[in-house]
């Protein structure tokens, strides 16, 4: 490999690491695989190659990069102080969870002091674009860790843009899916007060895609998941809530006032709490449709099922 790295350590291959590990597999990686559900490492070195590791820190023992992918920083912080004593100076640990951007460079911090190097590196895509390997990666680090990496980043993803300092790339990933949550309420909201209006939702989403209101869920969620009633885009509603949270975070942090986006992540706790656990971010629809009295249907839709 270019970054003289063979061997990558894969903490966490659950549906969004799963197909990452896939990636780096067949890009010639020898990817050593773990993750907290038992029995999942061995099904995937059966599947698809690598090897199994009974613990991270096994996975870690020899590996020029390790990767985490796991739900929340405190997983991250508990995984790494195990894998430590197995790192040796010169490994890049590259945090890809979603995680909080000041508990990452706290992360970072400590494992400097060993002379061992972090960047972050969060995504966005979902299972799909994990499947395909075009993932949009955001990074946060020093350039000379991500230029070693960046051969591994370039398996998984489609783009790579480099943010900044570490922690910059979880910042980022945050507030991207704060703009991106406060589009998908406005567009049901929307889509509901045209339908009592009279209005086909279905038609109604051809003219915003081909108009000023166009937006990522006008062009990928609402036909797809909302109107079809399929509510299956593969990211949690859960995972939306936590990465509200952490723009919110990092609001706090920062000073910032945040009024809008206060309320975008209270609506999204509130459909949460409402729906129940287990549910796909874009059943969050149901929350305006509950609020509303009304459920979005579409004749144009209705006729093509």
């Amino acid at each position: 490999m270019e970054s003289g790295i063979s061997r990558v350590a894969f903490i966490g291959i659950g549906r969004m690491g799963w197909p990452m590990a896939i990636r780096l597999q067949e890009a010639g990686f020898t990817v050593a695989v773990h993750d907290a559900v038992a029995g999942r490492a061995t099904d995937f070195a059966a599947k698809h190659g690598g090897i199994a590791a009974a613990s991270a820190a096994a996975a870690a023992q020899g590996a020029g990069a390790v990767i985490t992918m796991l739900p929340t920083s405190r997983e991250v912080a508990e995984v790494v102080a195990a894998m430590r004593p197995n790192l040796a100076p010169g490994t890049v640990v590259v945090e890809m969870s979603s995680g909080e951007p000041s508990a990452t460079r706290a992360i970072a911090q400590e494992l400097a002091a060993h002379g061992i190097a972090m960047v972050d590196a969060p995504v966005s895509g979902g299972v799909a674009r994990a499947e395909t390997g075009t993932l949009a990666i955001m990074t946060g680090g020093d350039v000379v860790p991500l230029d070693r990496v960046d051969p591994l980043l370039r398996a998984m993803g489609g783009s790579i843009t480099r943010c900044g300092d570490i922690g910059a790339g979880q910042a980022m990933k945050a507030l991207n899916n704060l703009v991106s949550a406060a589009g998908f309420l406005i567009s049901v909201e929307a889509l509901l007060i045209g339908s009592r209006f009279g209005l086909d939702p279905a038609v109604m989403v051809e003219v915003l895609n081909n108009s000023t209101g166009m937006n990522n869920s006008t062009q990928r969620k609402l036909n797809q998941f909302v109107l079809s009633r399929k509510f299956n885009s593969g990211f949690g509603l859960d995972l939306m809530v936590k990465d509200l949270s952490i723009a919110l975070q990092v609001g706090r942090e920062t000073s910032t006032p945040t009024p809008l986006a206060a309320q975008t992540r209270e609506l999204w706790a509130a459909a949460a709490s409402l729906l129940g656990p287990g549910q796909d971010h874009t059943a969050a629809a149901k929350f305006s449709e509950a609020l509303a009295a009304d459920e979005l249907e579409s004749p144009q839709i209705a006729k093509k099922a």
